[in-house]
C-alpha cells in the first residue's frame, strides 16, 4: 500500500480559478430587445388603465338610461381591450419552442432570450483554442538549439511524465514522447495564462521551463527574432529551457540556458469556414483573441478563412485600458490576450454600439463570456465556462451557430409580426377608452365581443404565424416596427368607431345595431393587417385567412345571443359603405406611415 503527500499552496481566495470565476459571479441584465418593449408595453398600460377606468366608468354611470350593470360592463370592455393579454404568453410559449428545436441540434439553452440575442449580434469574438481548432495539439517536430536530439527527447519525455498540467501542450508532448524516463520531482510550477510558461525542478538539480518564447527568453529573444516570426507562421512555437537553480513561481531568473524550439500544430475544426462564410455573409465582424502568439493565430485565422487576418496585434504590449480600446477597431486577431483582457475587448467592443458574442471553453474565458450580449461555451470545455454561458454546443461543434441564428430570426421575426395584432388592438382601445370619457354614448363593445374578436383577429393567427419556418433578416427595433404595423389599424377603428357614433346619434340606430356594427368593422380591419402582415401568401396563411373569416361568421350568425350581436338585415348598404371606407382608410394610413418612415430614414443618411 502507498502513501501519497500532498501540499496545498493556494485555496478559497487565492485559487487562480477562484479569482477568475469570483468575477463572473454577478447578476448580468438580460440584453433582450424583445423582453424591454415588452415590459415598456405592460409598464405603459398598467399606469394609463387605473386613471381612464375609473374617467370612463364614471362618464358611462352618468348616460341617461345607463343602469349600474350596464356601466360596469361598458368599463371592463374598455380595460379589458387595452390589455395585450397573451402577448407574453406567445412570446415565451415561441422562445420555448426554439429550445426544444435547437436541443434536437445539440444546443443546450441556458437563457431564453439569448436565441434573440445572437439573432441580432454583429460582432462575434472568438476563443481560437477549442472553437476554431478542436482543443486538440499535436507535436510536429523539435529543433534542438543548444542541445542534442535525443537529450530534448528525453527532457521533454520527463516533462510529459512527470507534469500535472493536463492541458493541450503538454497531452500533446506526452502523446508525442513516451519513453519511461525515471526522475524525481522537488517542485513544479503549472502553466498559466498570465505568465505563459510552466515549469519543473528535479532531484538532480535540473530545472526546465516550457513555455512562449517571448515570455521564457525576455530579451534574448532578439536574437532568434527571425527564426521564431518564420516557425510561426505555421506553427505554435514554444521554446524549452533551463535553470541551473530553483525555479521562483512568480519570475524566471536572468540566466536561462536556451535548449530548442518545439513546434506544435492546432487542427482546424471541420465546417468552421462554411460558419465563417456564413457570419460574413450575415454582416457579423469577426474577432479572434487567443493567449497564443499573434502571428501564429494570424496563420490560423487565414486557414480558416477569416477575414483580415493580417491585422493582429499583441496584446502583452498594450498597457493601458484606453489603447486596447482603440485597437478593438482596427485589429481582427488579438494574440497574447490575458483573461482580464479579453473582457476588456468585449467592454470596449459594447461601448461602440456593437451587440457582441463571444464563444470560449475555459476558465480563462469565464469573465468574458459572462460581459459579452450572448455567450456560446463548448461542452468539452471547462464546467465554469459552460455554467457561464448562455448557450452550450453540446455536440462542441461550431457548425451549429448558423442554426442557432436561424432560429433567433425565426422567432424575432414571428413574434414582431404577431405583436402587431396585438398592439394594434392595445392601442385602439386605449384610445376609444379616452375617447368614451368624454363622449355622451355607450361604449361600444361588450366584454364578450372583445373576446370574440380578440380569438379570430389576435389569438388563432398569432399562435400560427408565430411557428411559422422565417429566415429574413432581423429589420430595425423591434417596438418601433411593431408599432409601425399596428398604427394604420388602430387609426382605421377609431375613425370607423366615431364616425358610427355620429351616424347612430344622426339616424338613432339601437344601441346593439351600433354595437354589431362596430364589431364587423372591427374585424374587418384585423383581418386587413392579417392579410397584410401575412403577404407573401401560401396555402397555411390562405387558409388561416379563411377559417377566420368562416369562424367569425359563424359565431356572429349563429351564436348571436351568445356574443350580443343583431342581424343586420335592413343596415347591409350602411355595413358595406363602412367597409369599402374601413379598406380605404387602413391603404391611406398604410401608405402615409409608409411615407414618414422612408423620410425618416432619408434624414438619417443626411445626417
Amino acid at each position: 500500500m502507498e502513501n501519497v503527500y500532498g501540499k496545498v499552496e493556494h485555496i478559497g481566495n487565492d485559487n487562480y480559478t477562484y479569482k477568475i470565476s469570483s468575477e463572473a459571479k454577478y447578476i448580468k441584465n438580460i440584453n433582450s430587445e424583445i423582453m424591454n418593449s415588452l415590459n415598456k408595453i405592460i409598464k405603459t398600460v398598467s399606469i394609463a388603465i387605473v386613471p381612464v377606468g375609473i374617467l370612463l366608468f364614471s362618464n358611462q354611470i352618468g348616460l341617461e338610461g345607463n343602469t349600474l350593470k350596464q356601466a360596469v360592463i361598458n368599463t371592463v370592455a374598455a380595460l379589458i381591450g387595452m390589455i395585450p393579454e397573451g402577448l407574453v404568453l406567445l412570446t415565451s410559449t415561441v422562445l420555448a419552442l426554439s429550445v426544444i428545436r435547437l436541443s434536437k441540434r445539440k444546443v443546450l439553452v441556458q437563457e431564453l432570450y439569448c436565441i434573440e440575442t445572437l439573432a441580432r449580434v454583429d460582432t462575434l469574438c472568438l476563443d481560437k483554442t477549442g472553437t476554431i481548432t478542436e482543443g486538440k495539439m499535436q507535436v510536429e517536430n523539435i529543433i534542438p538549439i543548444n542541445i542534442s536530439n535525443e537529450d530534448m527527447e528525453n527532457i521533454l519525455c520527463a516533462i510529459g511524465n512527470y507534469s500535472e498540467d493536463s492541458n493541450a501542450t503538454i497531452n500533446a508532448i506526452r502523446e508525442k514522447f513516451t519513453k519511461d524516463i525515471k526522475k524525481v520531482v522537488i517542485k513544479e510550477i503549472p502553466f498559466s495564462s498570465d505568465k505563459k510558461w510552466s515549469g519543473i525542478c528535479f532531484e538532480n538539480g535540473e530545472s526546465y521551463v516550457l513555455g512562449a518564447p517571448e515570455y521564457v527568453l525576455k530579451q534574448e529573444i532578439s536574437q532568434y527574432k527571425e527564426q521564431f516570426e518564420r516557425y510561426s507562421e505555421n506553427y505554435r512555437v514554444l521554446v524549452l529551457a533551463r535553470i541551473n537553480e530553483l525555479l521562483n513561481k512568480d519570475n524566471l531568473p536572468n540566466n536561462i540556458e536556451f535548449l530548442g524550439i518545439v513546434l506544435i500544430s492546432d487542427k482546424i475544426r471541420t465546417n468552421t469556414k462554411e460558419t465563417l462564410e456564413y457570419f460574413k455573409e450575415q454582416g457579423v465582424e469577426i474577432k479572434l483573441i487567443s493567449g497564443d502568439n499573434p502571428i501564429t493565430v494570424s496563420k490560423i485565422a487565414k486557414h480558416a478563412g477569416i477575414e483580415n487576418y493580417e491585422k493582429y496585434i499583441d496584446c502583452s504590449k498594450i498597457s493601458s485600458e484606453k489603447e486596447l480600446e482603440k485597437s478593438v477597431s482596427e485589429y481582427t486577431i488579438f494574440g497574447r490576450v490575458s483573461p482580464i483582457q479579453k473582457k476588456q475587448i468585449i467592454v470596449a467592443l459594447k461601448k461602440k454600439g456593437h451587440t457582441v458574442a463571444m464563444t470560449g471553453d475555459g476558465v480563462n474565458d469565464v469573465i468574458a463570456l459572462k460581459e459579452a450580449d450572448c455567450s456560446i461555451a463548448i461542452a468539452g470545455g471547462s464546467d465554469a465556462a459552460r455554467n457561464v454561458a448562455q448557450l452550450v454546443l453540446l455536440d462542441s461543434n461550431f457548425k451549429s451557430m448558423p442554426q442557432i441564428v436561424a432560429e433567433g430570426r425565426r422567432t424575432i421575426n414571428n413574434i414582431e409580426r404577431s405583436s402587431s395584432l396585438f398592439l394594434s388592438k392595445t392601442i385602439y382601445a386605449t384610445i376609444l377608452a379616452i375617447i368614451f370619457v368624454f363622449a355622451k354614448m355607450p361604449y361600444p363593445f361588450m366584454p364578450i365581443q372583445f373576446s370574440l374578436i380578440s380569438l379570430v383577429c389576435i389569438g388563432i393567427p398569432s399562435f400560427v404565424l408565430a411557428l411559422e419556418p422565417n429566415k429574413d433578416k432581423v429589420k430595425g427595433k423591434f417596438l418601433p416596427n411593431v408599432i409601425e404595423k399596428s398604427i394604420p389599424t388602430a387609426l382605421t377603428t377609431i375613425i370607423n368607431i366615431i364616425l358610427m357614433i355620429f351616424i347612430s346619434i344622426k339616424h338613432d340606430i339601437p344601441v346593439e345595431t351600433y354595437s354589431s356594427i362596430c364589431v364587423i368593422l372591427t374585424v374587418l380591419t384585423g383581418f386587413v393587417l392579417l392579410f397584410k402582415i401575412s403577404r407573401p401568401m401560401n396555402i397555411l396563411r390562405t387558409i388561416l385567412l379563411i377559417s377566420m373569416v368562416v369562424l367569425f361568421s359563424s359565431c356572429f350568425i349563429l351564436l348571436k345571443d351568445w356574443f350580443s350581436t343583431n342581424m343586420l338585415m335592413e343596415y347591409i348598404p350602411l355595413v358595406i359603405g363602412m367597409s369599402l371606407l374601413t379598406i380605404a382608410d387602413f391603404m391611406i394610413f398604410h401608405e402615409i406611415i409608409n411615407k414618414l418612415l422612408k423620410k425618416k430614414v432619408n434624414i438619417k443618411n443626411v445626417v
